[in-house]
């Protein structure tokens, strides 16, 4: 079955070139544009697209708030949010990975990374790449402290896999998380599989930000 892609983007032109883009891959069946996060949250309900291409800055309706909405969703639990955005360390990146988003894409990238994207955040993967995570988490540590917010759902967590956590949020794959903990890269996956279960979490890169907020992992570490 192709992967159902809605593009969100208040400039035609973008649009214009994305779906020109897409629509050259036989795997990809574009389902709805619209410009503005109001209108995508209708879109998202509508059609249930299984990845909608959401520019960061958008009018009329908060772009976090408007990812907030389709991922807090029961109806949309399925449909993936995979954020457009000019600067690699936008402001709202670490906002829209906290409301829901499966990652984030930079506009400038060549096509065929566009196509790549679309199809990780699809199978359920956040596309949030170990160089990418180990960025944002640079990003924190110039940001003042915060107190740590322990969340509920730790508890439930068992000691191998708050150990495994802290990996993640450090920004470790799971093959690096293997070799730190002496298990096979199947083992890493399962533990990372678990405590996304545990926390509710939809993928990898929420789980950074639990790591983060719950203090597991600071910024120096």
């Amino acid at each position: 079955m192709p992967i159902r892609i809605a593009i969100v983007d208040d400039q035609p032109l973008i649009r214009t070139g994305l779906r020109t883009m897409l629509g050259h891959d036989r795997d990809i069946e574009l389902v709805g544009e619209a410009e503005d996060g109001e209108l995508a949250v209708a879109l998202a309900r509508r059609h249930r697209p299984d990845v909608v291409l959401m520019d960061i800055r958008m009018p009329v309706l908060d772009r976090i708030e408007a990812t907030r909405r389709i991922s807090a969703d029961p109806d949309l639990a399925a449909v993936r949010v995979l954020i457009l955005t000019t600067f690699d360390l936008d402001d709202y990146v670490y906002a829209a990975i906290r409301a829901g988003a499966s990652g984030f894409l930079l506009k400038d990238v060549r096509p065929e990374d566009i196509l790549a994207a679309v199809r990780i955040v699809a199978a359920g993967d956040a596309l949030l790449a170990p160089s990418v995570t180990r960025r944002l988490i640079e990003e924190f540590a110039q940001r003042p402290a915060a107190a740590p917010v322990p969340g509920p759902q730790l508890a439930a967590l068992t000691e191998r896999e708050r150990e495994v956590l802290a990996l993640v949020g450090r920004g470790l794959t799971n093959a690096e998380i293997a070799a730190r903990l002496y298990v096979s890269p199947a083992t890493a996956k399962t533990h990372v599989s678990h405590i996304m279960t545990k926390l509710y979490a939809r993928d990898r890169a929420q789980l950074v930000v639990v790591a983060y907020e719950s203090g597991m992992v600071r910024p120096g570490m």
